[in-house]
């Protein structure tokens, strides 16, 4: 008898997109949410995917940089659209329109090189506690129980993040909600379980999970306890990254973020990924609606 699948492996199979035609793919959807839309993290890797589709094995995405346009509907499929915008010597360009119900929900730009040799030089890994020492969303979820909402929103908040082993480095938003801090967290994250050897499948995994928390430092400047909470009402704008360096989504990566501004009904963050021995792997920024709901 077969072991049921894991929430990893229904990750992975939303992102083993369908080939339509040349160029276009369908795309799953399903992931557990606390709004009724999709996960901006699902989109951008699955549109990640496809354009990684359309390039040779030897160019690996060094960044992309995308707008969500409309709510993803998560009772349909996706339809990814990609044009091979260049194909240079070193560099490959692709843009890629996601559709649902025949209108663009999310648009991307992915740029891809072969790998050379060339300058180094990075910002130092930060302090950081060590990953096993802090709780796991299991042990630690349901001490907050109270403020999410109770126990039902919080089984909700463990599925939809069933497929990584994320841990907050001090306490979430929702912990201190009402108290201004610092706009500042971290977090470790692994895949919960081992990945296939293929670059481009953990570029898409960094790229799902850097979705998860970033605007949480927006929340901490202003005591906002979160979108779980309800005392907040936020969504994704657009979100860039950049790949600088190997790294595999199934070992520890710490996530460092912090908020230099909001305003305006919009919050701005900006996040570093880490390797566990130091080297600066991926930087993220994103800009998000963050408005105080009208009473």
């Amino acid at each position: 008898m077969s072991e049921p699948p894991t929430p990893l492996d229904d990750l992975l199979g939303q992102l083993d997109l369908e080939t339509v035609e040349q160029d276009i793919f369908r795309g799953t959807t399903g992931r557990p949410t606390l709004v009724p839309r999709v996960f901006g993290g699902q989109v951008a890797a699955q549109a990640l995917v496809a354009a990684g589709r359309t390039v040779p094995g030897d160019r690996l995405a060094h960044s992309l940089h995308s707008y969500f346009l409309r709510p993803g509907d998560p009772e349909v499929p996706i339809v990814y659209t990609v044009d091979r915008i260049r194909d240079g010597r070193s560099f490959a360009t692709r843009r890629v329109v996601a559709v649902q119900h025949g209108q663009p929900i999310f648009h991307l730009s992915a740029s891809f090189q072969t790998y050379e040799e060339g300058l180094e030089h990075q910002e130092p890994m930060p302090p950081a506690p060590d990953p096993v020492t802090l709780p796991t969303a299991a042990e630690m979820l349901p001490q907050y129980a109270d403020h999410l909402g109770g126990p039902d929103i919080m089984e909700l908040i463990l599925k939809a993040r069933g497929a990584v082993d994320l841990r907050y480095a001090e306490e979430p938003p929702f912990a201190s909600m009402g108290e201004p801090r610092e706009p500042k967290s971290q977090v470790w994250f692994r895949t919960n379980g081992k990945l296939a050897d293929d670059p481009l499948l953990h570029l898409c995994l960094a790229t799902y999970v850097s979705d998860m928390t970033l605007l949480d430092s927006v929340l901490l400047a202003h005591g906002r306890g979160g979108w779980a909470v309800g005392d907040v009402v936020g969504a994704s704008l657009d979100h860039a990254m950049w790949f600088h360096r190997p790294f595999r989504a199934d070992e520890w990566l710490l996530y460092d973020q912090e908020s230099p501004t909001s305003q305006g009904g919009r919050g701005l963050a900006r996040g570093r990924i880490f390797t566990q021995d130091g080297r600066l792997a991926v930087s993220v920024i994103q800009e998000g609606v963050v408005r105080v709901p009208r009473g």
